[in-house]
């Protein structure tokens, strides 16, 4: 039976911290005779041809070691492409059925720079999951109770199997020296905004609007189901921090046949009202006309504080990308900067 959303734990709904979309990477694996190590932050989920043989056996679309003959563990390290805080993990083991390591552990460190993996080797490791059971051929969830923002994670197969994804889920804390607070995307998600919510994600995450970059093709947007009804869909955000808004950038590259007709886009100050009151949400962009596959560029007035916004789109479709340029207030910066301080202490 097919899993529901409902089924999920509800960290999964969080960014996948470790995605290849957000720039992870993996950087090193004692082995990886029969499948690659970079599989495992692939963005799309895991496939499979039955009896599809190479030099080395079976194609496996995951990571896959060969059989230990010794008392030792396979691992692959792991650096976030969004470093922050780790709400839980997911080991997933799809197609993974006689060959699926039978328990895990993973750890993490949190460093500056870009060392090396031999200069990780040499770090201090935080075991934030000890060994485990795991099952094969399924997605096993790994809850996370640190509350400290990390950098790399260190997946470990005892003795060794293979294990076709390791999603990362959590929050991202960016560090406030390398960004600029007077202007910066108070919507993306390595700046520290999270997407806090959505009518529909049938097609693709939400999330994936406020990745970095452009996106190279439909899945790596969001995109709703079609509706049939007469009401619309939409996608919540907490921004970086309060924050003014001056563009907004709107763009459905890529969606041809299926972007939406109009947009808009509405803001809240959490500081002075609770976004659960509908009259707490004042206009930004009003009901405006979109074109299919196009980057759209609105002024904005730029004259309020703003916590959260609601993006509206009539009546369903998706976007690529959702860019809302500005800078942080004075409680702003004060805010981004004690979230990386408690994060880090």
């Amino acid at each position: 039976m097919e899993e529901s959303v409902s089924d999920r734990p509800e960290w999964t709904s969080q960014p996948d911290l470790a995605s290849r979309l957000f720039g992870g990477t993996v950087m090193w694996a004692t082995d990886e005779l029969f499948a690659e190590k970079e599989n495992l932050v692939n963005t799309w989920a895991p496939a499979h041809r039955a009896e599809t043989f190479g030099p080395r056996g079976q194609v496996y679309d995951g990571w896959e070691t060969r059989r230990r003959r010794d008392a030792g563990s396979d691992q692959a390290i792991v650096r976030l492409g969004l470093p922050g805080v780790i709400s839980g993990v997911v080991v997933d083991t799809a197609f993974f059925k006689g060959n699926f390591p039978p328990f895990v552990s993973l750890e993490a460190c949190a460093v500056e720079g870009y060392p090396s993996a031999a200069e990780l080797s040499e770090m201090d490791w935080e075991m934030i999951a000890p060994r485990a059971p795991i099952a094969g051929d399924t997605q096993n969830f790994i809850p996370i109770a640190e509350e400290r923002r990390f950098t790399h994670v260190r997946v470990s197969m005892h003795p060794d199997g293979g294990i076709a994804r390791l999603r990362v889920h959590g929050e991202s804390v960016p560090d406030p020296k390398l960004l600029d607070l007077g202007a910066l995307d108070l919507a993306a998600l390595e700046n520290g905004a999270l997407c806090t919510g959505c009518s529909n994600m049938f097609y693709s995450s939400p999330n994936n609007m406020f990745a970095p970059g452009l996106a190279a093709h439909q899945a790596e947007g969001w995109e709703t189901s079609r509706r049939r009804d007469d009401g619309n869909d939409w996608a919540t955000v907490r921004l970086a921090g309060a924050g003014v808004i001056r563009f907004a950038d709107v763009d459905t590259s890529n969606l041809k046949g299926n972007a939406p007709g109009w947009a808009s886009l509405r803001g809240c100050d959490a500081n002075t009202s609770t976004v659960d009151d509908p009259n707490a949400w004042f206009e930004l962009l009003p009901r405006t006309r979109l074109q299919p596959d196009t980057r759209h560029r609105f002024v904005l007035a730029g004259d309020r504080e703003v916590t959260d916004v609601r993006l509206d789109i009539f009546p369903d479709g998706g976007l690529a990308r959702l860019r809302l340029f500005g800078a942080l207030t004075a409680l702003g910066q004060k805010t981004l900067t004690s979230r990386y301080d408690s994060t880090t202490s």
